[in-house]
């Protein structure tokens, strides 16, 4: 019998998200909480570009010296005016004392730190409906306030 073939990735989008310092909720039964607030930022897809909506938030549980869990959730306007809903869920690992400079939002070589994430984009727009079927996956770097993100459809 054949096997199916492995996926392979395709360019979508590169975003790069401006935030806020973080709000620490504290230690939770599900870790360190924190919610960072979006506040802004620009997207760029091949052949299309996207502001980030103000309002949105990453919300972030540091369940470990060296993880932490990730789910952001945010709008994207394109230029034609069109809105995509994300929800982005992400795990970041990197050493204890690299995860603790993250937290205490200093700058660290993106090398030290494994952030990958599996975000959905959501729509209504007929001309992006193809968003809604299917999956992507991403890597992402977090700056001291900013996160990048390289976002890959899966084919």
């Amino acid at each position: 019998m054949p096997r199916p073939n492995a996926p392979s990735l395709a360019f979508f989008a590169q975003l790069s998200i401006e935030v806020a310092p973080a709000h620490e909720i504290g230690q939770t039964p599900a870790g360190l909480r924190r919610v960072i607030p979006i506040l802004s930022g620009l997207v760029q897809g091949d052949g299309w570009r996207a502001r980030v909506l103000p309002g949105g938030a990453d919300f972030q549980a540091i369940v470990s010296p060296t993880l932490a869990q990730l789910d952001a959730r945010y709008v994207l306007e394109t230029d034609a005016g069109d809105l995509i809903y994300v929800c982005n869920r992400a795990i970041r690992v990197a050493a204890p004392e690299v995860t603790a400079r993250l937290v205490r939002g200093e700058p660290v070589d993106p090398a030290l730190v494994y952030f990958r994430c599996v975000p959905t984009f959501e729509t209504a727009a007929p001309a992006l409906a193809w968003v809604n079927e299917r999956l992507f996956v991403g890597s992402g770097i977090r700056r001291p306030s900013a996160v990048e993100i390289d976002c890959f459809t899966v084919n």
